[in-house]
């Protein structure tokens, strides 16, 4: 993958390692998002999953619970790939999108449940990660 040079002497974009063996069980396999959490727990993929559709069903604590696990094993993911503590996360790498959708699944939670300053440290850490998945995932 190209990298490009961050002419203003920030940090370079941190890319994840692809997992395909779980997209493809999330893909081909019909495997549920709960299934494939419990084969690989630092997929965040499937960790977003879930909290997406707890929170589509109003279960929003169980919403809450899956953003941040699927939040702390992105951070353990994103640390293990060089990630010093910010700097960004393009959304345009596949891999990435999963830490990025349980970062906003965390942020949309807390912010049912009116846990306002987590809410508010959620969308900014989104938006300083990825600008575009800020956009695509605030809603």
């Amino acid at each position: 993958m190209t990298t490009h040079k961050n002419l203003l002497g920030g940090p370079d974009p941190t890319y994840l390692p692809e997992n395909e063996e779980a997209y493809r069980l999330l893909g081909e396999e019909s495997q549920s998002p709960a299934d494939v959490a419990a084969k690989y727990p630092t997929f965040s993929l499937a960790w977003a999953m879930l909290a997406d559709d707890a929170f589509e069903a109003g279960r929003v604590v169980e919403s809450y619970a899956y953003a941040r696990t699927g939040y702390h094993r992105g951070l353990d993911s994103l640390r293990r790939a060089g990630w010093k503590g910010h700097g960004p996360v393009p959304w345009n790498h596949q891999a990435n999108r999963g830490f990025l959708r349980c970062l906003a699944a965390l942020a949309r939670a807390a912010g049912a449940i009116e846990e306002k300053d987590e809410t508010e440290r959620c969308w900014q850490f989104l938006q300083d990660s990825s600008e575009e998945a800020y956009a695509t995932l605030k809603r």
